[in-house]
Formats: structure tokens, C-alpha cells, sequence
């Protein structure tokens, strides 16, 4: 584990402190991937955490005057999936983003973080190499700027330096000649890494497409993910669609190269054999559904988020930096109350609760952000809490399931839970009431869609799921 732990409110101090430390520090905002790394003892050289999810005005999504979108270097899955600029200007990224774990997941992961992992499998790495995104990366010895294309040099490779900070993730907002799909499959529906990822963006020679089947393709950019040490480019079949219209023998020939394409290794998730039909497969369904228009469906239009109302990290942003090390003090407010730890600084989230703060009705089940049981809120948004380092409660507001009921009478959605046999065996049931409670917040009167949405980052061994949902709905109408 770390030893020192920062949370700092500007990119200078994060620059001093990687110069200070270099490869024994990592820049964290939400640390989802680093901290199964560091449990599993994959990071082991790791002396400081540099936290920026606090920083102000690092969260921003904006598109610029010449039409170049920007996302700063906190942003999340979440704040992209529900972003109107990226819907309307970048879709494949919008949806690549929702497709990202649960919400407890989207809301602490970050679009730099899923960069600079650089798994060939990671989700909004196809659709921002398909929309030419470059980054900036910036040190203190000067700064530089990186097309994402050549940023990486091998399977979670990258020219990144140490003592260097990612500060700009940048690309042309699509335009009304232009269309893009993203595709992904899994094992499962959610939760799940892919097994291939396809990216599709067309350009048309139409300054304003009417009809898409009747129009020319001028330009073509297709990406594949997990199905090669880096993401790549389906060349051949870029180059083949351009003066095409996308009727279905071009659309099946494009697919048909795009397989070709891929080099995918047999793992324990697929083959090779599985993964190049697959590849295929994802193709062909993405260059459909833009010509049949339904490329957005997929998409709600208010995604389930998990978060407080007009969600803005900047209401929780820092007034100054802070360091914790072992004996050093984490000040927290949990269930409205004022907890001080001198211990507990090197553990994560889900421990400083349980163990320092002897609030156990949040439990562990998987210590990997698969199950949900662990979910709490953490400045407003439902999160999961082995995934987030202790110190990070430092100066925040937390409740976890001790804290829905009021004065000793059960919520309404507790209630509903044991009336309608939703319990089950219990163990999850804190993650589930969590999920909901924060549901109902945000969606008064959610349909069944929206209600399996906000619990697929919650897994039930004892499969109640329909009492869970029948719990919530029933909630719902109290």
C-alpha cells in the first residue's frame, strides 16, 4: 500500500510532487483499476497517491470556438454518458462511456484514467481514437501534445513519463455530415470487460445527410478494441467504404474486412477464432444501425447516474491540499456526524468504515467493485467503497446504510424490501438498498428499465432479483 497519500487543489502541485517522486507515485482521480492492482499486489512500488478529483475547474466539458471539444482531467464515465455536447457532438464516446461497469464505477473512474491504463479492452479508447483525439501531457519541465494514436507502444504501454500529468483530452466535435456508432461485447450485459469493442465514424459528402442510404461516404474510420495489443484500425475496410453508399452488401463486405483486421489471443474469455466473428459481428451491427438510423437508441436520453442533483465535483471541491500519512488525521462526516481517524490512512474506504469507524452494515463481498455491497455515498454520488482509498474521506460527506434509516424507523424503501421478500439472505442488501435509495432520489418515479439500470453494478448470489425490483417499485409509489 501507499505511504504517503495527497489531496491536492491544483495541477502545479501535482507536477511537484511527480518530480518530487516519479515512478513512485501515481496520479489518481478515481484509482478504480489501480486499487484492485494494489490489492492484488500488481503495484508494489507505489510510495505516494496524488489525488486531483478535488482540483476546481478539472471536470469541465466544453467545445471551444472552432468547435474542439475538451475534457479536463477529472472527468468522469458518468458526467461524458450524460454530457449534451458529447451526445449530440460525439455520441460513440457518450455511449462507449455508459457501457463503462455500474454507475458506482462510472461515477469515480475517469476518461484519463481509462487512457493512461491503456488496456487494449478499455471502452472510450476506440470511439476518441476514431475522433482523432490527441492529449496534453504536461510536466515540470514543459509540456507536450500527443495524438492518441501514438500514444501507445504495447499492451498497457504507453510514452507517457513519469513526472508527467495528463491535463487535456481533445477532439473535433463531429460534424452534421457525420455519424458513429459504438459496439461492445462482453459476457455479460454489465459489469463485464469486452471481449471486442468497435468504433464506427462516417463522414458523408452531404453538408447535411438526408438520407443516409442514398448518400456517399467521403470518409471512414473504424477501431477495434481487445483484439490486438493496442487498438487499432480496420485500414482495408476504412479505405473501402469511401465512394460507397451504405447498402447491405457493402455493409457485409465491410464487416467481412474488418475481421481480417483483427489478431486476437485465445484467454480464458474467448478465442481467437470467437473474438474475429466477433469483430465482425460488431462491425456489421454498427454500420446497420447508422444506416437504419437507430445508432442512438441504446442510449437514454438521462441515463441513470447514481448521484445528487445538479452533479458538480466543484460543490466539493477542496479549499486547500492536504497529506496523510500514518498517524496523520482523516477528518470525515458520516451519517452527519463528525468522525476523526489517526488510523487507517494505507486502507481503503470499505475498511476505514468497518474497522476504525465500526460501521459494518456496509459489507465486502468481492473487493473488486463487482458486487455492489459495498456501495455508499461519497459526496453525493453512490460509489463503491473498496475502490476508494481512505484518505479521500478526508473533508467529505459520507452515508452509508446505518444512515437511511431515521431515528430507528426503517425508510420506506427498507420497508418495501422485507414486505415484499426482497431480503434474501441479506448479505447484499445494503449495496441494493444503497443503489435504490440514491434511484429514487434522482428518478422519483422510475420505470423498470431505470431500475435495472441503478442496480446492475449490485449482484444478488441468492437471485431475487425481481423481489428487488418489485421493492423498489413499490417504494416508488409510497
Amino acid at each position: 500500500m501507499w505511504q504517503k497519500y495527497y489531496n491536492v487543489t491544483t495541477v502545479e502541485e501535482a507536477k511537484m510532487l511527480l518530480a518530487e517522486y516519479g515512478k513512485q507515485a501515481r496520479i489518481v482521480v478515481g484509482a478504480t483499476d489501480l486499487m484492485i492492482e494494489i490489492e492484488k499486489g500488481v503495484r508494489k512500488d507505489i510510495f505516494a497517491l496524488i489525488d486531483i478529483s478535488r482540483a476546481p475547474e478539472l471536470d469541465n466539458i466544453i467545445m471551444d470556438e472552432d468547435e474542439i471539444i475538451h475534457l479536463g482531467p477529472t472527468v468522469t464515465h458518468n458526467q461524458c454518458a450524460s454530457s449534451k455536447i458529447l451526445q449530440e457532438r460525439a455520441f460513440p464516446l457518450a455511449y462507449a462511456s455508459w457501457q463503462v461497469g455500474a454507475p458506482q464505477i462510472r461515477n469515480r473512474g475517469s476518461i484519463a484514467g481509462n487512457i493512461i491504463t491503456a488496456s487494449p479492452a478499455n471502452d472510450t479508447i476506440s470511439p476518441l481514437m476514431a475522433l482523432d483525439a490527441k492529449i496534453k501531457l504536461v510536466s515540470s519541465q514543459g509540456e507536450r501534445i500527443v495524438s492518441l494514436s501514438d500514444f501507445y507502444s504495447g499492451v498497457r504501454k504507453t510514452v507517457m513519463r513519469p513526472d508527467e500529468i495528463l491535463v487535456d483530452i481533445f477532439f473535433p466535435a463531429m460534424k452534421s455530415n457525420q455519424r458513429g456508432s459504438f459496439q461492445k461485447l462482453g459476457l455479460r450485459k454489465a459489469q463485464a470487460i469486452s471481449l471486442v469493442n468497435a468504433a464506427v465514424i462516417l463522414t458523408f459528402n452531404d453538408d447535411q445527410v438526408v438520407n443516409i442510404n442514398q448518400s456517399v461516404i467521403k470518409e471512414a474510420t473504424i477501431t477495434l478494441g481487445s483484439v490486438a495489443p493496442t487498438i487499432i484500425h480496420a485500414k482495408v475496410a476504412e479505405k473501402y467504404l469511401i465512394g460507397k453508399k451504405l447498402d447491405k452488401e457493402v455493409i457485409e463486405t465491410v464487416a467481412n474486412f474488418a475481421r481480417q483486421a483483427a489478431a486476437p489471443i485465445d484467454d480464458v474469455r474467448g478465442s481467437a477464432d470467437y473474438r474475429s466473428e466477433m469483430v465482425r459481428v460488431s462491425v456489421l451491427r454498427g454500420l446497420k444501425s447508422i444506416s437504419e438510423g437507430k445508432e442512438r437508441e441504446s442510449l437514454p436520453i438521462e441515463p441513470v447516474m447514481l448521484w445528487e442533483k445538479n452533479n458538480k465535483k466543484d460543490n466539493h471541491a477542496l479549499a486547500e491540499s492536504d497529506q496523510h500519512e500514518n498517524g496523520s488525521m482523516i477528518r470525515t462526516k458520516i451519517n452527519g456526524e463528525l468522525y476523526e481517524f489517526n488510523s487507517g490512512h494505507n486502507k481503503n474506504l470499505l475498511r476505514l468504515l468497518r474497522e476504525e469507524a465500526g460501521l459494518i452494515g456496509t459489507k465486502e463481498g468481492c473487493a473488486e467493485g463487482e458486487c455492489g455491497a459495498c456501495t455508499i455515498f461519497l459526496d453525493g454520488q453512490a460509489v463503491m467503497s473498496c475502490l476508494v482509498p481512505a484518505p479521500r474521506a478526508h473533508n467529505a460527506e459520507i452515508v452509508t446504510i446505518e444512515g437511511i434509516a431515521s431515528e430507528g424507523v426503517l425508510s420506506p424503501l427498507q420497508q418495501a424490501f422485507i414486505d415484499d421478500g426482497a431480503v434474501q439472505c441479506g448479505y447484499c442488501t445494503p449495496g441494493f438498498i444503497m443503489s435504490a435509495t440514491k434511484l429514487l432520489e434522482e428518478k422519483p418515479n422510475p420505470t423498470r428499465d431505470e431500475i435495472k439500470q441503478a442496480i446492475t453494478g449490485n449482484l444478488c448470489r441468492c437471485t431475487g432479483y425481481y423481489k428487488i425490483i418489485e421493492a423498489i417499485e413499490h417504494a416508488s409509489k409510497m
